[in-house]
């Protein structure tokens, strides 16, 4: 795949990262601990769109942002400008230099794009000088973050589309450029067939597709001379938009263009319903195409749909064979942020032992889960059984018991054989790429075999059911000693 990020922006995106990064960073350095290495995790605590479920996404792009990852004459020159509450500069010249010379030597484990992905799961996890895990937090979130909230809603309306097309419509409503682009990548990996997104579609390989607007057929005297005058400069791609005055005068209108296409040797593709009572109009016109001889015909349905509003048109029968998806979907209109965080789970001076952190919280779901962690995918022969989140330097062996992080009476046993994955996978080793990344639609293929795998309860809209995630028991004791410890109460 080309690089979105180097393509589009073409320069450092180093200070794509909030100040208090960079003065912590400054404060390392100032205290001559910018040796330090230290361990952070990014992960969400909720699944969004209070469903089961989340998929992993925007791994593609933090990668083309490490590969990359510089300080620019001019991004030096800009953090020299700025100014503390003394007037004085906020760095001094000698960090800016220490900047300059930064090399990216981090590693990198994270969960491929595509994977299904759970609350407290680490999706990205980093290792290395905590003064560069420090800087590049900001980035990491924004990118996995949306991207993975995106790809989820994608993939909660392909699974009630079921086998019908979906298009992803959102460019103009999307949160600018880079969140158009980002959308239709996400998107097109959640499960969407196609984007209108026309540089998205040559960044990424993704299939492009659109027709006309109601400009096109106002621009004209009668909708018949609109469809008939865009049928002949386009007879390969005539699917009309029929509402914009009349919607069942309009697929009269589009039968009798469909009917001089056929006769010119092309066929009718279909009709697009952008406004009213989709369902029935939708049912009226399928009638109608199918006694005109057009059965092939599509019908396309937009107008602020999303998975709710498709689970409707379902349940009427509606006769909708393909969705457009715009600003619900690229918007994440019901929800507009993942919200992962990225917390430090362990430190370490060179070559020493890693001291384990854990940030508590009067919220249980708040405490973070110490330690280098991994994720271990348990697997029926048909069926994903549960996840443990372990800790390396204790691998699993024998049978194990998860222990839900938020409720300790969930737990689940996984019988010793059990067929298991571990999800995160290197990325990056000492700041080398060492991940050979799958092309766009082998993500997106990806992200739809593993739903299979999951019990259909947990891929319900409301009402999900709870797919067992859990800390392996040795962690579990561990945490809960370590959050006794800074509470000042003895551990057990």
């Amino acid at each position: 795949m080309r690089q979105p990020l180097t393509e589009i922006y073409k320069h450092s995106l180093a200070l794509l990262t909030d100040l208090y990064q960079l003065t912590m960073a400054y404060a390392y350095w100032k205290s001559e601990t910018s040796n330090k290495e230290a361990v952070f995790s990014l992960f969400f605590r909720k699944s969004p769109f209070q469903g089961g479920f989340a998929i992993a996404c925007g791994l593609q792009y933090l990668i083309d942002y490490l590969r990359n990852f510089k300080f620019s004459a001019d991004d030096l020159d800009y953090l020299s400008q700025l100014r503390g509450s003394d007037r004085k500069p906020l760095f001094e010249s000698a960090f800016l230099y220490y900047l300059e010379n930064l090399n990216f030597s981090c590693d990198i484990d994270a969960v491929p794009e595509g994977t299904v992905v759970f609350p407290h799961e680490p999706l990205v996890r980093v290792k290395g000088p905590i003064i560069q895990a420090q800087i590049l937090e900001s980035a990491l979130l924004n990118m996995i973050n949306f991207q993975t909230l995106i790809a989820t809603k994608s993939a909660r309306i392909r699974l009630v589309a079921g086998d019908r097309e979906v298009t992803e419509f959102g460019l103009r409503r999307a949160q600018g450029i880079d969140g158009a682009l980002a959308a239709s990548w996400a998107a097109y990996i959640g499960g969407c067939d196609a984007t209108s997104n026309v540089l998205a579609g040559k960044l990424f390989g993704i299939p492009v597709k659109g027709t006309h607007a109601h400009s096109w057929v106002m621009s004209f005297d009668t909708e018949v001379e609109a469809f008939k005058t865009y049928a002949k400069a386009m007879p390969n791609n005539s699917l009309f938009l029929v509402d914009t005055y009349d919607t069942l005068e309009g697929v009269k209108h589009a039968i009798e263009v469909g009917r001089w296409l056929r006769d010119n040797g092309h066929e009718l593709l279909g009709i697009r319903l952008d406004s009213g009572d989709l369902a029935y109009l939708s049912i009226e016109a399928r009638k109608m195409l199918d006694e005109a001889g057009f059965e092939k015909a599509t019908i396309l349905a937009s107008n602020e749909l999303d998975e709710h509003i498709i689970n409707s048109l379902n349940q009427q029968n509606a006769a909708v064979g393909t969705f457009g998806i715009g600003t619900n979907l690229v918007t994440g209109k019901d929800q507009p942020a993942l919200g992962g965080v990225y917390k430090l789970t362990a430190v370490r001076n060179p070559d020493e032992a890693w001291r384990y952190r854990v940030k508590i919280s009067e919220q249980s779901i708040k405490i973070t889960t110490p330690g280098i962690s991994q994720i271990r995918r348990f697997q029926t022969k048909h069926e994903f059984i549960g996840d443990m989140i372990y800790d390396e330097s204790m691998p699993p062996s024998g049978d194990s018991t998860i222990i839900d992080p938020t409720d300790f009476t969930k737990r689940k046993v996984i019988p010793d054989g059990t067929f298991f994955v571990d999800l995160l996978v290197p990325i990056f080793r000492e700041g080398k790429l060492v991940y050979q990344a799958p092309n766009v639609d082998e993500i997106k293929q990806h992200a739809r075999t593993q739903l299979t795998h999951f019990h259909t309860g947990i891929k319900r809209l409301i009402n999900a059911h709870a797919y067992p995630v859990g800390l392996e028991k040795r962690l579990y004791d561990m945490r809960t000693d370590l959050v006794l410890n800074a509470r000042g109460i003895p551990a057990r």
